[in-house]
C-alpha cells in the first residue's frame, strides 16, 4: 500500500501592527517626564532702566570698597555669589531666609546700590529667580548677572 500524504491547506501569514507596546512606552515616558519636571512657578520680573544718578552718588559708587568681611556702605557696589539654596555676600554664607534684611540694607533713595550677581554652577534657576525677586523690592540702581566657576 502506498503511503498517501495528506495535503493540508497552507496557512496565510498576516502581519499586524500592534499598538500595545507603543502605548506602554508612551505611558512610561509620560510618567518619567511628570516625575522629573518641577511645577514650581517662577517669578515674572519687570526690568526697568536705572534713573539718572546725581554726581555724589556716582562718586560714592566709584570709590574703593571696604575690605573683605566688612559691611559695605549704602550705595556701594555689592558682589553676591548665588549657590544652591545659599547666597555668599561679604564672605558670609546666608540662606534665603536672611535675604530680605540684606536686600533692604543695600541702598537708600539718594544712594541706590549696584549689585553684581555671580551664579555658581550649583545654583538652580529657582535660586536665581528668588534672589532677583527679592532684589526687585530693594533700592537697587543696577544689577549685573554673571556666570561663575566653582
Amino acid at each position: 500500500m502506498a503511503a498517501s500524504k495528506l495535503q493540508l491547506p497552507e496557512r496565510k501569514r498576516t502581519y499586524r501592527f500592534a499598538l500595545t507596546p507603543l502605548a506602554d512606552a508612551m505611558f512610561q515616558l509620560l510618567i518619567f517626564f511628570m516625575l522629573s519636571s518641577s511645577l514650581t512657578p517662577y517669578s515674572m520680573l519687570t526690568l526697568q532702566t536705572a534713573p539718572e544718578m546725581p554726581d555724589e552718588a556716582a562718586a560714592a559708587i566709584s570709590a574703593p570698597g571696604p575690605g573683605p568681611g566688612a559691611p559695605a556702605p549704602s550705595g556701594a557696589l555689592e558682589i553676591w555669589r548665588v549657590d544652591r539654596d545659599v547666597i555668599i555676600a561679604n564672605g558670609q554664607r546666608l540662606t534665603f531666609d536672611q535675604l530680605d534684611p540684606l536686600a533692604e540694607a543695600l541702598g537708600t533713595t539718594g544712594r541706590p546700590a549696584q549689585v553684581v550677581l555671580i551664579v555658581l554652577p550649583g545654583a538652580r534657576v529657582q535660586d536665581v529667580s528668588t534672589v532677583l525677586a527679592r532684589l526687585q523690592r530693594a533700592d537697587v540702581m543696577s544689577l549685573q548677572v554673571s556666570r561663575g566657576e566653582g
